[in-house]
Parts: C-alpha cells; structure tokens; sequence
C-alpha cells in the first residue's frame, strides 16, 4: 500500500512492450537498474508492465537499439494529472489554494465529539466548553486544555472529570459524570415507621423499635407501624431508631376519559422543500422567503455535513421538508379507546408501585358518555409501606 502511495506521487507508466525476444526488454531494465512490476504476458512475443516516471524515460533512451516496440498505455500519478492544468492557470491557482485552504483549516475546530455522558445533555456541554472559547472556528492550538476543564467543572457541577483533545479539525470532548451520593440518613436518630399509604398488613419486621400492628391488620396512612418509643418496666420510656420493614396488600383505583373522536392529519400530498447552507455559524438560505400563514404541515429536517478526503469542514447542506395536511376529525371505536386507556393507566401504576412492590391483578371496566369513554382501572398490590419520620426530643430540638 505504501508502495503504491508513493509511485503515484512520483508518477507511474503503464507501458506494452513487444518484440521477438521480449526478455531483452526485461534483461535491459535489469543491468540499467530499471524497477518494474505488475508484469503480465499478453502473448509469447508481449507483456505489459509499470513504470515509474524517471525510469521509464530511461528505458526509452537505452531501447533505441533493441528491436522492440514500447507503446504507453496509461500515466498515472500526481505529475500528470498537474501537467493538464499547465495552460489552466486560474484553475491551478485555484486548485493550490483549495490545499491551502484545507491545510489552514486542520488547524481550526469544525466538529465536535462527545462521549462519555448519559445524564447531562451534549447541548449543555457545547455550551459551555462555547462559553469558555471551544467553538466552530476556534484556533485549536491555542486552547488551554486546563484552563477549560476547571471553568467547565465549574460550570456544570455533575461533571468530574473532563478531556478535549484536538485531533486536526475535530474536538473529542471525553466527560465523566459524576456518581449521585446518597441522602445520608443519620439511622442511630430516633424514629417511628409510619404507613405511607392505607393497606392490610401482610407482614411485619421489627428490626429495631417495637411493633404496633400485626399481621392481617388495616392501617391507614400516616398510622404508626413500629414506634420508636419503648416501655422498660426498670427505667421508663426509651427512644430507639425504629427501623423495620412493613409489606402491605394496598389496592388502587385509577381513572382516565378517552375521548372517542380524536384529531388526525389528511396529508394533501403537497410539499414544498427549502434548502440552505450552514458556513460555520452563518446560514445562508436559497430561497426568499420561509414563513407559512394560514397552513398546517409538518417540518422534516435533515442535515448533511460535508467531508473533503474524510476531513470534515465547515459546512453543512440543511434540507427542510414541509408537508401540508387538513386537520380533521377520526373516529374510533370503544374497544381501541379501552385499550389505548388501559395501557396508559397500567404503565402510570407501574411507575408508581414499581419502586416499593409489584402489581398482582388489575381490572378494567369502562363507560360511555356524551362522546367519552371513562375508564376505570382497579388494581391489587404488594408493597413495602413503611416509612420512616424523625421523633423530635428536646435533646435534640436543642
């Protein structure tokens, strides 16, 4: 691959050769020290093979005395394919300043990578490491790198550690989020265990404290489950950390209106397409005029970054899509709206129970009136409903 790299910058001939005795062809390229490869025979008095640029000059002066003919099937490489633009000179100057242009612009930030963050948006990122002078058009050498972390840091505290390393005209920007620290909860505190919401007791362990329900009871919420106060028959009443756990059979009733006619969209098949151009942070538009009174659409954007020889530059070819529709009333059936209800009421319970238990049983009943469907979901569950509130002594109001 190398090889191939550099005879095409030096420039390479593909040449046929053909003779009565074609291997003095071949014997003379080895005694001048003439390198070729790529050989093949076409027939018993012909081959063809590759050049490079000086030795096949070379070859032509010393073959003058050989009985031979050698004919050039194909240049290749750099050389030749600037020697057409000899009488071109506006396009040569045109071409030279296009490398040169690249060359400057490697030095430059046109694209940016972030990896490395699941909770804070990149948008936020960008606008910070763009406060702080990481932009489109940034003069990357320049940067400080330590310098930007620490603005960056403190700019946005959920970050702990940040990288931009500039590889020719693309940032990497490599963060690391920082791991959430749990509320710290003094256990050794006195408190009692409460319930957090109405449930039949199903089971109930005291770890520390002592019980004040049992098994196969009703508690309400905000009722005491186990208390952190504690009788002694020697020194009175002692205050505990109550801690435990209470499982509980608590029951939910959740209702949603589903209306039976919905809107919908009657695309009119028209559509109208604007396309712009994005020049660092400059936008140049080719079309007069972007406003739509009156009319109802859908905007589809796309965006294409433009690369040169797998450099990115800065410039990007926006198309925007406008499909118009007429707004319009859809019908549905009872049983669609049913389901389409039952599935949102069921994924909200979910989010609701999931944390402390698990749903066991639900059921969906429904009824229609004035054009909507009310539906009502009733659902069974086992959860955890302790929890625990601070008893405040004077010590400690102190």
């Amino acid at each position: 691959m190398l090889n191939e790299i550099v005879n095409r910058l030096q420039g390479q001939v593909h040449i046929r050769a053909e003779s009565v005795f074609p291997e003095r062809v071949l014997n003379l390229c080895g005694a001048r020290d003439l390198a070729f490869w790529d050989v093949r025979w076409e027939s018993p008095t012909a081959f063809t093979c590759r050049l490079s640029r000086r030795d096949w000059h070379r070859l032509r002066q010393a073959a003058k005395n050989l009985d031979c003919s050698l004919t050039v099937i194909h240049r290749e490489g750099a050389p030749y394919f600037l020697f057409r633009f000899r009488r071109r000179q506006a396009l040569l100057a045109g071409l030279l300043a296009c490398c040169l242009g690249l060359f400057l612009g490697s030095f430059f930030i046109w694209d940016f990578a972030v990896e490395g963050n699941e909770t804070v948006p990149t948008e936020e990122i960008l606008r910070s490491l763009e406060k702080n002078g990481v932009k489109l058009g940034a003069f990357g050498i320049s940067l400080n790198g330590e310098q930007i972390r620490n603005h960056v840091l403190l700019d946005i505290p959920e970050l702990i550690w940040i990288s931009v390393n500039i590889s020719g005209c693309r940032a990497n920007i490599q963060v690391r989020e920082r791991t959430p620290v749990p509320e710290s909860r003094e256990l050794r505190d006195p408190a009692n265990v409460v319930a957090r919401r109405a449930g039949l007791v199903l089971r109930i362990r005291a770890t520390e404290g002592v019980a004040a329900v049992t098994q196969g009871s009703s508690v309400e919420a905000g009722q005491l489950l186990i208390s952190g106060v504690e009788d002694t028959e020697t020194v009175g009443a002692r205050v505990l950390a109550g801690m435990g756990s209470v499982t509980a059979r608590t029951w939910y009733t959740l209702t949603a209106h589903m209306p039976l006619d919905v809107p919908s969209k009657q695309y009119t098949g028209e559509e109208k397409t604007a396309h712009s151009l994005i020049l660092g942070s400059h936008r140049i538009n080719f079309f007069s005029n972007s406003s739509i009174t009156g009319r109802k659409y859908d905007k589809i954007t796309s965006r294409q970054p433009w690369a040169l020889f797998g450099i990115p530059l800065p410039i990007t070819l926006t198309t925007e899509v406008y499909r118009f529709y007429e707004p319009e009333k859809a019908s549905r059936s009872v049983q669609e709206a049913e389901q389409a209800a039952e599935a949102f009421l069921t994924e909200y319970l979910r989010s609701i129970v999931e944390p402390y238990g698990e749903v066991t049983s639900t059921l969906c009943t429904s009824h229609q009136r004035d054009g909507v469907l009310e539906v009502t979901l009733s659902a069974e569950c086992v959860e955890e409903i302790g929890i625990r509130t601070p008893i405040y002594t004077e010590e400690r109001l102190e």
